[in-house]
């Protein structure tokens, strides 16, 4: 047997038997799975050792593939368009203190700036799984303040993957030039963008159209392919592996199929992703951390308060309130799996030393542990230190910024922002494609070089022409017709210069296309032939033909909310009631019940404003609504209220699990004597299924068998009844014994 399916087959068992154990004290499994790799390694000397620990860096490294695929499913784009500012300042202040204080704790260690650095990135960026797991079982999920973190998150894992871009232009060009760092950032900016596009533009119609061809198998492979697709594209393009895993995983999570296939993946990302957290295991070294003992105490008191103070100051002037600041504060102040993906990267690239690696890993596994109760005694923090602060910062940062109007002048103006910039980098990306795409692949079929550059150069211009008008006409979009000289003779100085700055951007772009095949002068008489020769055919049908792209573009774009609720977020919210969507469970109580006999508002003080069932959406529901099995409702209240609701939900459902391992149904035969109390009535009269919870499915009388007999069957003495009930239930409620 090859020797890597021995080391996979000693990794998960090893990694089974630390996690279940890790299950049982209640401890994350992430923790489980470092120690099985701890276990695992050459440190530990009376296990097995893995053998081929390069194979397992390959499976390590598919790993994290899944790991950022399955993090993109969960974070998309639009999601991070409404996280809103609060969340976004947060974010930004928090890695911005944390990229410093990481490297003046390596200089004043004495280590080497590419130490430093690194050990900054990876202090930056706190741990989605951590936090979520702990907020589930400290039912805090449904607090206010936990919405401001999960934004925070989101924001956080782009700008990771930004991180991880950047390290790797420092560390493969050893150096901190910032004309490097913004090529490299610009060069970053177009790509995620160019796949935006085309990915908005293609999958969700791709995946629409095969929709009744997709099972649980298909659409596993489907989103798999797509997945490793993108990261080649990635690796093509220079970027790393995990980019374009995260990538494709976003672009996923914009479509009404991303639920699914995140629910799909979740055996295969587990797996993965434990083979990769258990080879990060197996890279803990002893000797490292009691030479560099005092370091880690100084990197791990760096990072439990330096993310806790910059995080609660980020949140301040976010318009948070010092409870919401304090509370956000703590809960974001570990490290996880992200900055286990940024040392791997440090000791790949053979740029960081080796001690950092193990100290970045006990750090995390310190503040996983010390995360839950961070969370926990948040509110008694504030509470111990609101009176020792001052009434006027009381006042100042009482209540939280909810969000803020925005004039329709000032959408219009984003929106038309956004609209240049998307269609500008489509023109680039058309262009190149044809130059390093399209022509290589011509060239490789036909020798005529000249013919291949031409053709290229013509199909270049033609599909960039719809995104050329846009560019052009800009606000006259908005009645979907190009300017007209009347138009042009009422337009303020202001727009004049706009509009003649939108044409000289053309022209510097179609310069650019024409300049990837031909000479410059060239360039300049094909520009000024094309230009005179488009104002003169008119652009209506580019109109149209832009038109129409882009409105299926915005349809792609918006697929996903229409069958889904509204976002639980609102800006507009009073006082400390915020929106919480709680799905029912099938055994609720609360099912096939109508809203007005529950008393949600009596009873917990909540308001149900939205019911989705489905695709199908029901808005302010009446009294009379019936509330059914997997019913995601929008609910209104404060944080105490819905944690109430929640609680009673969950107890509830518990308390159903524990009756189905409790209880299990049979087929019991029943001999019935002349003393019997069910004899001498009817099936019905006999009260059976009530006082057994049991079902009568079988009669036998004199011989002949009767299958599902009527219910106004009259038992006589001697009648053999089948009934499917629980044994204990019908011991308990009869005293025969049946037989």
């Amino acid at each position: 047997m090859p020797a890597f399916i021995q080391d996979l087959g000693i990794i998960l068992l090893t990694a089974s038997i630390v996690t279940l154990l890790f299950k049982k004290i209640g401890q994350p499994v992430v923790l489980g799975y470092l120690l099985a790799g701890f276990l695992l390694s050459p440190e530990v000397s009376f296990l097995p050792t893995v053998q081929e620990r390069e194979a397992v860096k390959v499976w390590a490294e598919i790993g994290v593939i899944f790991l950022l695929f399955g993090l993109g499913l969960e974070f998309s784009f639009k999601k991070l368009m409404v996280v809103g500012k609060g969340a976004s300042i947060t974010a930004l202040t928090e890695v911005v203190v944390m990229l410093g204080l990481g490297y003046l704790t390596g200089q004043a260690f004495g280590w080497k700036p590419m130490d430093s650095l690194f050990l900054g990135g990876i202090l930056s960026i706190s741990s989605t799984t951590i936090i979520i797991r702990a907020f589930d079982e400290l039912g805090f999920r449904q607090k206010g303040f936990a919405q401001l973190v999960f934004g925070v998150l989101i924001v956080e894992d782009l700008v990771a993957v930004l991180l991880l871009v950047l390290l790797s232009t420092i560390a493969m060009t050893n150096t901190f030039e910032g004309v490097s760092l913004l090529l490299s950032a610009a060069k970053l900016v177009f790509f995620l963008s160019t796949w935006f596009i085309g990915g908005i533009f293609l999958v969700p119609w791709f995946l629409r159209k095969m929709r009744p061809l997709m099972n649980q198998e298909t659409s596993l492979i489907v989103s798999l392919g797509l997945c490793l697709a993108m990261v080649l594209l990635a690796t093509q393009a220079g970027f790393s592996p995990a980019l374009g895993a995260f990538i494709m995983g976003s672009i996923l999570a914009e479509t009404p199929d991303g639920e699914k296939i995140e629910h799909n993946l979740t055996s295969v990302k587990n797996l993965f992703s434990a083979i990769f957290f258990v080879s990060v295991g197996m890279l803990i070294q002893i000797d490292p951390i009691k030479e560099h003992a005092w370091a880690l105490v100084a990197i791990t008191l760096v990072t439990l308060f330096g993310k806790w103070i910059s995080s609660t100051i980020g949140a301040l002037m976010g318009g948070q309130s010092i409870k919401t600041s304090i509370q956000t504060g703590m809960s974001l102040a570990q490290i996880g799996e992200f900055s286990f993906i940024i040392a791997t990267l440090g000791l790949s690239l053979g740029v960081i030393s080796e001690f950092l690696y193990p100290l970045a890993v006990t750090v995390s596994a310190i503040t996983t542990l010390t995360t839950p109760y961070m969370i926990k005694y948040s509110e008694p923090f504030y509470e111990w230190v609101k009176p020792k602060l001052s009434q006027s910062l009381l006042n100042r940062a009482h209540n939280d910024v909810k969000g803020q109007l925005v004039t329709r002048k000032a959408t219009i103006k984003q929106k038309e922002t956004l609209r240049l910039f998307l269609n500008t980098t489509a023109i680039i990306a058309i262009g190149l494609f044809c130059k390093f795409v399209l022509q290589p692949f011509l060239d490789s079929y036909f020798k005529n070089t000249n013919i291949n550059s031409f053709t290229c150069l013509i199909l270049a211009i033609g599909l960039s022409l719809p995104s050329f008008w846009a560019v052009i006409n800009g606000a006259a979009l908005l009645k979907a017709d190009t300017y007209k000289k009347e138009d042009i003779k009422t337009l303020t100085s202001q727009a004049v210069l706009a509009y003649t700055a939108r044409i000289l951007l053309s022209l510097f772009l179609l310069g650019f296309i024409i300049a990837q095949f031909i000479s410059a002068w060239i360039t300049f008489v094909l520009v000024a032939s094309l230009t005179i020769a488009i104002s003169f055919l008119g652009s209506k049908n580019f109109s149209k033909l832009y038109q129409w792209l882009e409105n299926n573009f915005m349809i792609h774009l918006n697929e996903k909310e229409k069958l889904q609720i509204v976002d639980k977020s609102s800006p507009l919210l009073p006082w400390e009631a915020h929106l919480s969507q709680i799905e029912v469970p099938p055994d609720s109580e609360m099912t096939g019940q109508k809203i007005k006999d529950l008393h949600f508002r009596k009873n917990f003080g909540v308001t149900i404003t939205q019911i989705q069932r489905g695709s199908r959406r029901i808005i302010s529901p009446g009294p009379d609504e019936f509330i059914m099995a997997f019913d995601k409702l929008l609910v209104l209240g404060d944080d105490e209220q819905l944690s109430q609701l929640e609680k009673s939900i969950s107890q509830h459902n518990q308390q159903s699990l524990e009756m189905q391992k409790t209880s299990t149904a049979e087929l019991i035969q029943f001999v019935l004597t002349e003393s019997h109390p069910w004899v001498g009535k009817t099936i019905f009269d006999s009260k059976i299924r009530e006082t057994t919870d049991g079902l009568v499915v079988g009669l036998e009388r004199m011989g002949q068998r009767y299958l599902n007999p009527d219910s106004n069957t009259l038992i006589q003495a001697m009648d053999t009844l089948w009934i499917v009930a629980d044994p204990k239930k019908i011991s308990s409620q009869d005293s025969h014994v049946p037989r």
